[in-house]
């Protein structure tokens, strides 16, 4: 990084730790330029990313201040599971009804899956595309339709090595996306009707592949910062046939949370002390804030029971589909299921992918694009603060793009879902993220699209319909309705 960059994430870092709190003066740009031997300019470049970063304000003649962002909402959700036995998942109708009613672009994208498209540079993939194409022959397009780009699995195998992991290339096999990998990995250790750990609330797709191939999940509870109780883990492996876990150890959707180091550790001796493989499922992995990536469960796997699965839909090109896995003692097994299936992800998409790694400034567009996410993040955390009812809590990851956001009791998130998208606001509702339907009164927010005066009317939007929701009230769309809301709506439902 420039020293900009690094002066920058040093502050960032101070606000994030809570060593600079909100509405809180920081160094003058002279102090800061004498204290850290650093030129007057490097120190203002700093103070612009952070500002652009949405993490400190200027007021005139008086410096640069923390931005008071998300000052009362300061208590995090609560792990409110409630105990299950394993249980078939039937989520699949629910997720469907959700996703359906996301499609129309005309909502505020609350409910978003994807980051927004102007965050990806298309433009330069499209000419890694061309390039990559030149650069094939017609003997590479059908001999690596098996086994991968080769430049493409070198370059994930380089990035493995620069988070210290020696991985063999020849353990990866590249998927249509890392949904497919997950799939492929969890068919290899499972077989219909086994017990399958899994995090709650949990990614929606996770649910509906273990509704698909027959599966019955046992919800283990995820700590908003801590990550997945580990204590609830150990007794339900050591009393159930679990036979796989699908966690996410990094920044967890939908809640966010990550797993410190050591936590990562004490997981993997878990998983190995009952020989019970991982699918670690790690796509949010290059959006981590600040200055130090994270390192996965993979790192600590010393049996290959860790089965680790990414791509770059999350980060780079959601359309070209080229996700990956790193499938340890499984690879081989993993890699013949994907040939008697869809044999291989798309060549010039693999070839374009592995063009722009190497030459298109891979790092630049991740740092821009992590800065911009924090940003988005500090206005949804303000916007949040500034209208929803006392009581909520609500999360703040470290990276990613989703809030988790738990309202008080009396909210039924799933009519909340509904009332807001007739008023223009898509959001996801918590029942879509348990296998047995709980966190009816929580939702996921999405900051992944840049921040707007539409998006702020569509936090008010919210707001207002938060406040038709008490213990004493039988809410129905028809009963709600309220001026102010009309430039939200679709040009046919005026």
């Amino acid at each position: 990084m420039k020293r900009y960059e690094q002066f920058a994430d040093e502050i960032a870092t101070l606000i994030r730790q809570g060593v600079l709190g909100p509405g809180e003066r920081i160094p003058s740009v002279r102090q800061a330029s004498r204290h850290h031997g650093i030129s007057p300019s490097t120190v203002f470049q700093a103070y612009y990313l952070l500002e652009n970063q949405g993490l400190i304000i200027a007021r005139a003649r008086s410096g640069y201040f923390v931005r008071e962002h998300a000052r009362r909402l300061i208590n995090e959700p609560r792990v409110t599971l409630r105990p299950t036995d394993p249980a078939e998942v039937k989520v699949s109708e629910l997720v469907f009804s959700v996703l359906d009613s996301l499609q129309d672009d005309q909502t505020v994208p609350f409910g978003s899956a994807f980051p927004s498209p102007e965050l990806f540079p298309l433009s330069r993939l499209s000419i890694s595309m061309t390039r990559g194409l030149r650069a094939l022959s017609p003997q590479q397009v059908v001999a690596e339709m098996t086994t991968g780009h080769t430049d493409l699995c070198r370059q994930i195998a380089l990035r493995y090595v620069l988070g210290g992991i020696q991985l063999p290339m020849d353990e990866l096999v590249i998927t249509n996306g890392a949904m497919e990998g997950l799939n492929l990995a969890l068919q290899c250790v499972t077989k219909p009707g086994d017990l399958v750990a899994v995090e709650s609330p949990a990614f929606y797709a996770s649910l509906q592949v273990l509704e698909r191939l027959q599966l019955r999940a046992v919800e283990i509870p995820v700590h908003p910062r801590e990550g997945i109780d580990l204590e609830v883990l150990a007794e339900r492996l050591a009393a159930l046939p679990i036979k796989a876990c699908w966690f996410m150890s990094h920044l967890q959707n939908p809640i966010g949370a990550s797993l410190s180091n050591e936590r990562k550790q004490t997981l993997y001796q878990l998983l190995k002390q009952y020989q019970v493989p991982m699918l670690e499922d790690d796509v949010y992995a290059e959006l981590y804030f600040g200055s130090t990536p994270p390192t996965p469960v993979k790192a600590f796997d010393d049996e290959g029971l860790v089965i680790h699965c990414s791509s770059f839909s999350k980060c780079l090109a959601p359309g070209y589909r080229v996700g990956w896995v790193a499938g340890g003692r499984y690879a081989q097994e993993i890699s013949r299921l994907k040939l008697m299936t869809t044999i291989s992800p798309s060549i010039p998409a693999q070839a374009a992918i592995a063009d722009y790694v190497q030459h298109g400034a891979y790092d630049r567009h991740l740092r821009k694009l992590r800065h911009a996410l924090e940003a988005q993040q500090a206005s949804m955390l303000a916007a949040a603060d500034r209208y929803f009812p006392s009581g909520t809590r609500i999360t703040r990851p470290k990276g990613g793009y989703f809030l988790w956001v738990e309202f008080p009791e009396h909210v039924d998130s799933l009519q909340l879902f509904r009332i807001a998208l007739d008023h223009g606001v898509s959001l996801a509702p918590g029942p879509i993220f348990s296998a047995t339907q709980q966190f009816r009164h929580c939702i996921r927010l999405s900051y992944g699209h840049p921040w707007t005066q539409r998006s702020e009317r569509g936090m008010e939007t919210l707001s207002k319909l938060l406040s038709f929701f008490s213990p004493m009230k039988n809410i129905t769309r028809e009963r709600v309705s309220f001026t102010g809301a009309a430039d939200l709506l679709p040009k046919s439902w005026r």
